[in-house]
């Protein structure tokens, strides 16, 4: 394929969250692998403050490794606008006090962001606004999905198996913290007390005892003022990847995975085990379960993908009970994405590359249309 010919793919990564670093990590493969042959990609970072900025191209600026955790800076490059509307889709570049400049038209964006402002439904609606077709979920899904609280209420509104929760706001915390924390106490020990809208097991703690409960909470609003406290579910725990259907065709599974914690260390799957200690889990595909069980499990993922209106990608995490039973802990719009993660490894498995699944997902939001759909 021709230069002249080929999609303009802007890559977007780093962003507001406290998951910069791994959505950096992200991009560091999707970087190495995107087929240069069929794509024209264009690098972009966004740092903590919100910049958006060109970024390197080079893979391994944006690794994690031992005493590098990677960070978009803007340091002396232009800042990068994106204009509104359907009159075009040209970046415009710009330095203070100087003349912007337009570049280059993009043809489609894929978000490698995670967590609020880049996972959350926030970016989706600005490229809405802006009329660029985009890689993943819309607005609406994007957003309920991000937010365990409400993914929970969609869930149980289709009549989709989830497990006792309850959730402390802001408000209810600063004001009634003795109610909240009796609310929790009914759930029973252990509890799992987590932001309501943040990934990656940043700020989750595994709660034993009522006395370590207020910390917990205190930990996990250091991410987000809003809370929930899911009850200990005795199960292990099995994902299943989903991949929206082409052509209208229905959404496609993966058979499912399970996370199996090996080391001492770490009493569930958290943030340190995902990223920083590869020794500490085994990631066993497929999943040891029986063929009704699997089945089962690759139905309520593609159900909880549909009930929750997403598109492109999405990881299903789920429990799977000693008596049997399946419950659904969550969704992830963006899951992560390195050659690594659960998400592509899944794919990989099942006869489709990590290349391949970077181009099956640029393809399918260049047939998706922007607006409502």
């Amino acid at each position: 394929m021709s230069q002249q010919n080929r999609t303009r793919v802007a890559v977007l990564f780093g962003g507001r969250s406290s998951e910069h670093a791994i959505s950096c990590a992200t991009a560091a493969g999707v970087l190495a692998a995107i087929d240069r042959d069929r794509y024209d990609v264009v690098p972009i970072g966004i740092t903590r403050s919100g910049e958006w900025v060109p970024a390197s191209d080079d893979p391994d600026r944006w690794r994690i490794t031992d005493g590098h955790v990677p960070e978009v800076t803007t340091s002396d490059s232009p800042q990068l606008l994106l204009p509104m509307g359907e009159a075009g889709q040209d970046l415009v570049s710009y330095r203070p006090g100087s003349v912007p400049a337009e570049l280059s038209a993009v043809d489609v964006v894929l978000p490698l962001l995670h967590g609020p402002f880049g996972e959350d439904g926030t970016l989706q609606g600005m490229l809405e606004l802006a009329g660029l077709p985009y890689v993943g979920s819309g607005v609406l899904a994007s957003a309920a999905s991000m937010d365990k609280h409400y993914t929970k209420v969609v869930l149980a509104g289709a009549g989709l198996p989830i497990g006792p929760y309850t959730v402390i706001t802001d408000r209810q915390w600063r004001t009634a913290a003795d109610a909240a924390r009796a609310r929790v106490a009914e759930l029973g020990l252990p509890v799992f007390v987590k932001p309501s809208r943040a990934g990656s097991s940043i700020g989750i703690t595994k709660v034993d005892r009522l006395e370590d409960l207020t910390a917990a909470i205190e930990t996990a609003r250091e991410h987000d003022p809003k809370v929930i406290v899911e009850a200990g579910i005795d199960g292990r725990e099995v994902e299943c990847a989903v991949l929206e259907g082409r052509h209208d065709a229905p959404p496609r599974s993966t058979l499912p995975g399970e996370i199996i914690v090996t080391s001492a260390e770490h009493g569930f799957y958290d943030y340190q085990a995902k990223y920083f200690d590869s020794e500490a889990v085994n990631l066993s595909w497929p999943a040891d379960l029986p063929a009704d069980a699997t089945a089962r499990l690759r139905e309520l993922a593609v159900a909880t993908f549909e009930a929750l209106g997403c598109e492109g990608l999405a990881r299903v995490d789920f429990f799977y009970t000693p008596a049997g039973e399946l419950i659904v802990n969550e969704l992830n719009t963006m899951p992560g994405f390195t050659p690594y993660s659960m998400y592509p490894m899944m794919w990989e498995r099942s006869g489709l590359s990590y290349q391949d699944l970077i181009t099956e997902l640029v393809e399918l939001a260049r047939e998706r249309r922007t607006g409502l759909r």
